[in-house]
């Protein structure tokens, strides 16, 4: 009875798990490529997407292997996933099925043909093999230095060793982590914003050519001018799904710029109103220190209570200040004394002074969008701090 080619090839990664001799010769029409993938429409994919792709006809293999995969069925997924606790893995599938994903979100598909000998090839599938067995397929993920895009060099040069070389030419001009993030991301949606707010002052220094891997497009450039043993490393690219991404047209009483200026414009209505009248309105002081203090317990909490690396030294604190939270609820106590008051509004008018230094010396970039949140809290804040000390 004749054994089907593909149990031969199973039978022969099996035996090389326990050894270091390569068993499997690639046939003739066998083939590593690297694929990279546009972005699409939600945040989770708006950096695009990075896997290997291995075909070999002779055993009717044509397979992904994708280092973007996590178990939806985890035990306290959304926890772990929240504090960067949640374990990513490598998955593999057959190439149509991972295709026709892309397809029905309207993505293109890349693919770089690696220029590789049939050892290097028998290593790499190998390599492969042994990471997706379920005691190895799990790494612990970080957004800038180990996703799906990183892998793919970190692979490459654990397989190929000293006789891989990257080239990092045109990477452009020296860039910082979060201006390589907003790249793929408009300025003035709720996404870019989120990031903005969520991730500190780290994310603001210059990346090294060779950091530009978390972004697949990168990899892309760095896979495209890579050598190995003097030779380049690709030897054709190939465009297997040419599809451009439908921009949808963006609304902008739904983007956050137009919610901040209406905050910013009532909290001018309101507080000329309370100078007029010599009164305080508040419930608008409450909202404003309410919302703050709550913003500023989340990043918090992503600094000091998860694995992120990227949302530590976050400057955004000084605005968004916890302390508002207990402040809040102060503003309705009819014991509150308006000197007390008086003296913590001087305190917050510090803070956003110092904050928007930090934004002009370049310590930490801050989203555009919150130019009008600033000034309506330095508006309010002002009023607060010349309140009378006869003022209800």
């Amino acid at each position: 009875m004749r054994v089907p080619p593909i149990f031969l090839l199973l039978a022969c990664l099996l035996f090389t798990s326990n050894s270091s001799a390569q068993t499997y010769t690639p046939g003739p029409e066998a083939q590593f490529s690297v694929i990279t993938c546009g972005p699409g429409t939600e945040l989770y994919s708006s950096f695009g997407h990075s896997a290997f792709r291995f075909r070999d006809p002779a055993i009717g293999a044509d397979w992904v292997y994708n280092y973007g995969t996590f178990d939806f069925n985890t035990p306290n997924f959304y926890v772990k996933f929240t504090r960067g606790k949640l374990p990513y893995a490598l998955g593999k599938q057959q190439f149509e099925n991972f295709l026709y994903t892309y397809q029905l979100e309207n993505r293109f598909v890349r693919e770089q043909l690696l220029d590789l000998s049939p050892t290097e090839m028998g290593a790499l599938l190998t390599f492969l093999e042994r990471n997706n067995q379920p005691e190895n397929r799990f790494y612990k993920y970080d957004f800038l230095f180990e996703n799906c895009a990183t892998k793919i060099p970190e692979v490459l040069s654990n397989v190929l060793g000293p006789s891989l070389e990257y080239s990092f030419d045109g990477m452009g001009d020296p860039k910082s982590f979060r201006d390589l993030i907003q790249e793929n991301l408009n300025w003035n949606s709720w996404s870019s914003f989120g990031i903005d707010l969520a991730l500190g002052s780290v994310i603001d220094r210059k990346a090294a050519p060779s950091e530009y891997a978390f972004l697949p497009k990168y990899v892309e450039r760095q896979i495209g001018n890579a050598s190995s043993k003097e030779a380049p490393l690709t030897n054709r690219n190939r465009l297997i799904l040419d599809i451009k991404p439908l921009n949808p047209k963006s609304v902008f009483t739904a983007a956050p710029m137009f919610w901040m200026l209406l905050v910013l414009g009532m909290t001018l209505i309101i507080t000329w109103i309370d100078y007029r009248n010599n009164t305080r309105s508040k419930v608008l002081d409450f909202l404003l220190l309410f919302t703050t203090g709550t913003a500023g317990l989340v990043l918090v909490f992503l600094w000091f209570f998860t694995d992120h690396t990227a949302t530590a030294w976050n400057a955004n604190l000084l605005w968004a200040f916890p302390i508002n939270l207990i402040m809040a609820f102060r503003v309705f106590n009819k014991t509150s004394h308006p000197q007390l008051d008086r003296k913590y509004a001087g305190i917050l008018l510090i803070f956003l002074l110092l904050t928007a230094s930090l934004w002009i010396f370049g310590i930490q970039v801050f989203s555009p969008v919150m130019i009008p949140i600033w000034l309506a809290l330095l508006i309010r804040y002002l009023f607060l701090f010349n309140l009378k000390k006869t003022l209800p």
